[in-house]
Parts: structure tokens; sequence; C-alpha cells
């Protein structure tokens, strides 16, 4: 298939839905969408994406007394195909089948998130599962909703003010640890060295920004897509760029600074917190330059007034803490850490 050719996987169930599915479920009321895991739920699938577990597929939500019922209706309502795609289709051990998964709103996402916000949301809850897991919830297409859905995506949208707060402050103080480590790597030689911090900076940054935004970051795969997806009429983009290409420790010390200062003036512009100098500065008397970044951190917990929050080590949420794939992508895994928020 061209890139021409390709329809995406949004497009494609939503033809899907109205083609099949909706006459096949008739008068049952249910919602209906493009949700949990994968690449096409954000909207970012290409033609390339069409060679591995890619296909029509979506998730239809009814009442629990309707589930069964629903569920052999699709079986027997299922085409071999839709629009050249095979209907039945798996990938590497997954073995062909059709992928119109029918339950409970609940119980779906107590599968996807690893608990049921429907129920009530924790803390806890927001600060254990992983911004992907959320993104899966809200980003996707949503077909038909008989008002089951919405709401839900409504609540999910973002985090609560104060929790995003904190967020923001312990984003800022993972660079604040290492924003001197650029400079000092490389007067000992390591220069490899020197070029990973400033990926992981730049990485840092990067999530920031998406913070700042109200935008969950996805998973590695598609994190410098939403990231230069945000408005950068400041070249931001441009300058963390030069800072991960830089091959001398000058340039690339030039672009990070530079940059820091356009994240501390996006900072000040949210309006969230008093206003801190973006202006980098020497760390005290060593040769590095830095934007001690854990004045920005400050300025965000000092608007923080909820006391758990006000009590927990700056560690952040799972994706701050934690970078495994096993682990952010399996809600009984990561629902094991949330013993870290228990004060």
């Amino acid at each position: 298939m061209t890139s021409d050719e390709f329809l995406p996987a949004g497009e494609l169930g939503a033809g899907f839905h109205a083609d099949v599915i909706r006459p096949v479920l008739g008068d049952t009321p249910y919602a209906a969408g493009l949700l949990g895991w994968g690449s096409d739920v954000l909207g970012y699938d290409t033609a390339r994406s069409t060679d591995h577990g890619w296909g029509p597929r979506l998730n239809v939500f009814v009442d629990a007394d309707e589930v069964e019922r629903v569920t052999k209706l699709v079986e027997e309502g299922l085409p071999e195909t839709y629009r050249g795609h095979a209907v039945r289709f798996g990938w590497d051990t997954q073995e062909d089948m059709h992928h119109v998964k029918v339950s409970t709103l609940a119980a779906w996402l107590t599968d996807h998130l690893g608990f049921d916000p429907t129920a009530g949301l924790r803390t806890e809850d927001w600060l254990i599962t992983p911004q992907q897991k959320l993104l899966g919830v809200v980003a996707g297409s949503v077909y038909a909703d008989d008002g089951r859905l919405q709401p839900v995506r409504d609540v999910l949208t973002w985090y609560p003010d104060e929790l995003w707060l904190w967020l923001l402050a312990c984003q800022w103080s993972r660079i604040a640890e290492e924003e001197t480590f650029v400079q000092r790597t490389d007067e000992v030689g390591d220069h490899l060295g020197s070029r990973v911090v400033t990926a992981r900076l730049t990485r840092d940054l990067m999530r920031l920004t998406l913070l700042m935004e109200r935008t969950y970051a996805p998973y590695t795969k598609w994190l410098g897509t939403a990231f230069v997806r945000l408005p950068q009429d400041d070249g931001l983009d441009r300058v963390l760029a030069e800072a991960v290409a830089a091959d001398a420790l000058v340039d690339r010390e030039r672009a990070l600074t530079t940059a820091y200062g356009l994240v501390g003036r996006r900072h000040n512009a949210l309006g969230i917190t008093d206003e801190v100098d973006p202006t980098p500065r020497q760390f005290h008397e060593r040769p590095a330059m830095v934007i001690a970044a854990g004045r920005f951190a400050q300025a965000c917990l000092d608007q923080v007034r909820d006391p758990l929050l006000r009590k927990l080590e700056l560690v952040g949420s799972i994706d701050q803490f934690a970078d495994n794939t096993d682990l952010l992508s399996n809600p009984v895994a990561y629902r094991r850490l949330a013993a870290i928020y228990q004060k």
C-alpha cells in the first residue's frame, strides 16, 4: 500500500462502524470508538503501520446484560474483509481474529487502566497511571455514544490543577538534578557522557513542554511527534535539535541554555506561579551554565496546598520515575507501585 492509498485507521474505523457495526446493533444503546493501544489511536499511523497488527477494529460498550447477545450479533455479522482489509487479522504470535471488542465500559477501563475511574479517582490513581494509558481513553476516535463514554473522557482529559502544578515541579526538579552534568562530564573528558546527559535533558524539556501545554506524552516512539506538533513559534524545537546534534561543549551548552530560557518564558506565560527569572546563569563558581531549574520547581510547589502532594518526595508520576515498556504497558505491574504514594 502506498501513502497515496493509505486511509488512517480512524477514518477506516468510522466507515467500518457505519457500514457494518451500526446496522448489526440496531436499536441497542451503546458507545463505540477506536480506543486503547496503538499508533492508530493517537492518529499517528501511516502506510507503514499497515504491515503489522493493523486493520478495522473498535471497542463497543454496552450494558452488562447485553454483552453476550451483542458479542454474538457482531461475530455473526462481520464480513471477511472491509475496504480491502482482512477483518480477522493477527501479528507475531497473535492468531487471526476479529478486533471488535464488546464489553461494559467499566470492565474495559479496569482492564486498560487497572481501575475504573467511573467509581471515583484518587490522587494515587492519577499518579500511578502512565500518560500513554490515559491517552488510550481520551485520544481515540468515537463513532457512537449513548452518553456513557464522553463523561469518562472529560474526567480523564487532564490532571486536576494542583496535581498538574506538582507534576510540573517534579519535572523541573529532574532538570535541576542534571543540568550541571553537561559541562562536568565534558570537563573530565567524558564527551560521550556529556552527549547522553544533553539528550536526557532534551527529553525532559520536551516532556516539560508537553506538561505545560496540558498534553499527555505518548510512549517513546511518538514523543517527538507529539512535541513538534505543539506551537513552536519561539523555535524551541530547532534549538533542542541543535543541542542534541552539537559536537562541541560550547555549542551544546549554548543551545541548551537558549532552550532553558525559552521554556522558562513559556512557564511564566502560563501565569500559574510568581514570575521566575528565565535568564541562564553560572552554577556557583563552576563554569557550567544552567537555569537553576529548582527555582521553577519551588515556584510550582508554592502553589500546591494538597496535604498528600505536599508530603510526597518529588518523584513525580510513574512516567517521571519509570521508563520500562513492560512496566508501563501492564496495569497489573504498575499498580503494584501505588504504595510509593502512601504516606
